[in-house]
């Protein structure tokens, strides 16, 4: 058994065997390297040269090669390649002074630029075929360059062409000793062709791709960092500080010869050319870094000065509905402003400037004439069509003007919406800027919310009958998007009560549709806002029921006297109905108490019946009669003229008059009166106790239009005084057996203005009582509070019925710390404690 400490023979080193193989190897690899450069590489067997360089790396020889090899291809590079370059160049390009390419013609310097560079993509082409091939034959030393982390045997090779041809310096160019550097002289060639191309020449695209393709491949060192390819850092800025001095040029050139719409277009043209030439000659790696020098050049720089070109900005683009500009302006602005701020300002200011023309035109047009209230709606309810048109009266003319001024509305908020859906593609940043210029010009006004009101009276009452589903629709989403922009609600729902009521009471719309209406202001703007109205529907809905229970009562009692007076009961709720409807708005000078109407016997039977009959199951109700709103039918008989043998007067005449409770009030003193007998205005005055303003009213639609003189005045005038004395006229004819008689100078429609006065100053005692509730709710859950805070939260609370003054939340808070609801905390005036 061997020992283990038994001496080892002494090893000796290791003889290469093929030490001198080296140059034998390098000259075959030499050899192939020639080939390769003057295209004979197909008789090459790269397995023979794949093992001449293993045999050499193998020997630890590796980096001699490499360097014999770089050494090769420089000697190769000044000795075959640089001659050719410096002749192509010279050649081709005689001037090359750069600046001066632009002293020939576009022609000339296209061809000239192009053969240079089909010139350098060829030696471009060739180097790197060789290079790869080189490489190949050369992998197991490229191998070993990764294994110690230099740089490679193709990254060295083909770095070559960038220090020896494209930094290669140019001498002896027009006489100048300054050389020049063959990477500028095409870097040159390459921004004058794609300006000639922006100008709309034919040039080669292919071959600047090509020649930008390369400038991508090549490294400013043999590292070959991502970041330092020759394109990055030496072509993309060039190219980029060329095409903004290009473009700012035909900026201002735009700006001289061209109007906004030329300059849109062109400037979306400008992009989709650039993101084109990305693609197609460039690189696609520029695409972002190019937009944003036509975004800062084309766009920014002078887009104020366009947009505010008188016949082609943005003001002539809304107001000649110019879509396609304004849709084009949006996407350009979009570009460089996420927020939008300058579309957005200008439309603001463009809405507003509208607005208020809108309501400059309703003071300048005049309503007086027929023609200018077409959609105004009835002057005189009930009233027929005159046989020629006459002037309106006040009351309708202002009924014209608050319908024209919410259809003018309409129409433009129909414009902005248009433009909203095909331009600003429903942007939000749009459409809140939209929807605050339009709240704020029609909350400018201060007859909004009456208009608003009258809109939907005078749409619900006459626009829709005889319309579709569909029509009704439209009305519909036209009152929701007015009152939505409303700020004074409050203000609205009090008029819309006025208006509501008197619909519901004379039954002048749809029922369901008046419904719906009130169903969608509930979900837009909240239970509390409808409650009246809804309490109102309820009311109507009982008194239907009320009033059918009553026949049948009476059918019951077989009570012929009773029969011979049908009677159709309104039964309302005092809270729920406008104080004018309720009978509380029409008042002796100076006298606060109600003045209740004297009605005829057989009309106070019947009062009497139908109260006996209320109270059955309703003990402790007290109804009080408002004949203020009420209207009556009443069989009239006018029997024939002595005297007369032929024509309507010879005969009797039977006429069915639907006249208000007042008017039947009246009519029916004159049953006891013989024919040569007339009543003074001051003894109906004193027979009816109706007010001296209601009896005005009323004798006037009785005596003075000639349609329905029922009875004859004297003398004969078209107003009523207090010294005429009126009788029955037996002489009255119409060729109609159901005659209305117009109510003359109704109030349903828009106020005066001493009656708006009194709304708003109504409206504001309102006001008043709301801000307390809201600052006690608050000061109650919240104890202490400071006077900012308290404001800043009274306002948020209200917002959704009226933007409270601050004035007027001030002087409520001083009242309730008079009232000593709140005291002012000490060492804190500005800070207030809730008392309980």
């Amino acid at each position: 058994m061997a020992s283990r400490n038994r001496p080892r023979p002494i090893r000796r080193p290791l003889i290469n065997k093929d030490a001198g193989g080296f140059d034998q190897c390098w000259a075959t690899l030499q050899s192939a390297m020639t080939d390769i450069h003057n295209k004979n590489a197909s008789k090459l067997s790269f397995e023979n040269l794949y093992r001449a360089s293993y045999k050499i790396t193998l020997v630890k020889r590796g980096e001699e090669l490499f360097e014999k090899v770089k050494e090769f291809e420089t000697e190769w590079f000044h000795k075959h390649i640089i001659p050719g370059v410096d002749e192509l160049v010279r050649n081709n390009l005689p001037s090359i002074a750069l600046i001066q390419l632009a002293t020939s013609s576009s022609h000339e310097r296209r061809e000239a630029g192009e053969r240079l560079l089909r010139g350098i993509r060829k030696i471009w082409e060739d180097h790197n075929t060789s290079m790869n091939l080189i490489a190949d034959m050369l992998m197991y030393l490229e191998r070993s360059c990764v294994e110690t982390k230099q740089a490679s045997v193709y990254a060295t090779t083909i770095g070559l062409f960038r220090d020896h041809i494209l930094k290669y310096g140019l001498k002896d160019v027009d006489g100048s000793d300054q050389p020049f550097i063959i990477m500028d002289v095409v870097i040159a060639v390459v921004l004058d062709l794609i300006n000639m191309d922006r100008d709309g020449d034919i040039v080669d695209r292919n071959l600047l791709r090509d020649i930008t393709g390369m400038l991508e491949q090549l490294y400013e060192t043999d590292e070959e960092k991502e970041n330092e390819k020759l394109y990055t850092t030496i072509f993309e800025p060039r190219f980029l500080a060329a095409s903004e001095v290009f473009y700012k040029a035909e900026c201002e050139k735009l700006l001289r010869e061209s109007d906004a719409g030329s300059w849109l277009r062109h400037t979306r043209r400008r992009l989709l050319e650039e993101e084109e030439r990305c693609v197609t000659s460039i690189s696609n790696s520029t695409k972002d870094n190019i937009a944003a020098v036509l975004e800062k050049e084309l766009i920014l720089a002078k887009m104020d000065e366009f947009l505010a070109m008188e016949g082609s900005g943005l003001k002539a683009m809304v107001d000649n509905d110019r879509e396609e500009d304004l849709g084009i302006l949006y996407q350009l602005i979009s570009r460089i402003d996420k927020s939008k701020n300058t579309l957005k300002t200008s439309l603001m200011g463009r809405v507003m400037e509208l607005g208020l023309e809108i309501e400059q035109t309703l003071k300048n047009t005049d309503f007086s004439a027929p023609a200018a209230a077409g959609a105004a709606g009835e002057g005189e309810e009930g009233a027929e069509g005159a046989d020629k048109p006459k002037a309106l009266s006040p009351v309708a003319q202002q009924t014209a003007a608050a319908i024209k001024w919410v259809d003018d509305v309409l129409k433009l908020k129909g414009k902005f919406d248009s433009m909203l859906e095909n331009c600003f593609s429903n942007d939000l940043i749009i459409q809140s800027a939209i929807t605050k210029s339009f709240a704020d010009f029609i909350n400018m006004f201060d007859r909004g919310a009456e208009f608003v009101s009258l809109f939907i009276d005078d749409s619900l009452k006459r626009g829709l009958k005889g319309k579709s589903d569909e029509d009704a629709e439209v009305v519909l989403q036209k009152a929701i998007i007015l009152v939505r922009y409303l700020s004074d609600r409050d203000l609205f729902e009090r008029y819309y009560q006025k208006h509501l009521g008197r619909r519901l009471l004379h039954n002048k719309s749809e029922i369901h549709i008046e419904k719906e209406l009130v169903r969608r202001m509930r979900a837009e703007l909240g239970n509390h806002f409808t409650a009246k109205f809804e309490g109102m529907f309820k009311d109507m809905e009982l008194s239907k029921d009320l009033s059918t229970n009553y026949k049948d009562h009476i059918r019951n009692l077989g009570d012929d006297d009773r029969k011979s007076t049908e009677l159709a009961i309104h039964v309302l709720t005092t809270n729920f109905w406008p104080t004018d409807v309720m009978g509380r708005g029409v008042l002796q000078d100076g006298d606060a108490s109600r003045s209740d109407c004297i009605f005829p016997p057989s009309i106070k039977r019947l009062q009497e019946s139908f109260y006996k009959f209320y109270c059955q199951d309703r003990s402790g109700r007290v109804l009080t009669w408002v004949p203020s709103t009420g209207s009556a039918d009443i069989k009239c008989f006018f029997p024939k003229v002595p005297g007369k043998e032929s024509g309507p007067l010879s005969k009797d005449r039977r006429y069915e008059l639907n006249v208000s409770t007042y008017g039947m009030v009246v009519l029916m003193l004159f049953n006891d009166l013989a024919n040569d007998e007339s009543l003074s205005f001051e003894e109906i005055q004193l027979k009816t106790n109706i007010p001296i303003p209601d009896l005005t009213k009323t004798l006037t639609s009785l005596s003075v239009p000639p349609k329905f003189r029922v009875l004859a005045k004297e003398p004969l005038t078209k107003s009523v005084k207090p010294t005429d004395k009126f009788s029955f006229n037996a002489q009255f004819v119409s060729k109609q057996i159901k005659i209305r008689v117009p109510v003359i100078s109704s109030t349903s429609k828009v106020e005066g203005t001493e009656e708006r006065k009194e709304t708003e100053r109504k409206n504001d005692q309102t006001r008043a009582h709301v801000v307390d509730a809201a600052i006690v709710r608050i000061m109650k859950q919240r104890k202490e509070l400071s006077h900012t805070q308290l404001t800043t939260e009274v306002i948020s609370q209200l917002s959704g019925r009226f933007k409270p003054e601050i004035s007027l939340i001030k002087k409520r808070i001083e009242d309730l710390l008079a009232r000593e609801y709140l005291e002012r905390m000490e060492g804190d005036t500005a800070a207030y404690r809730y008392l309980a």
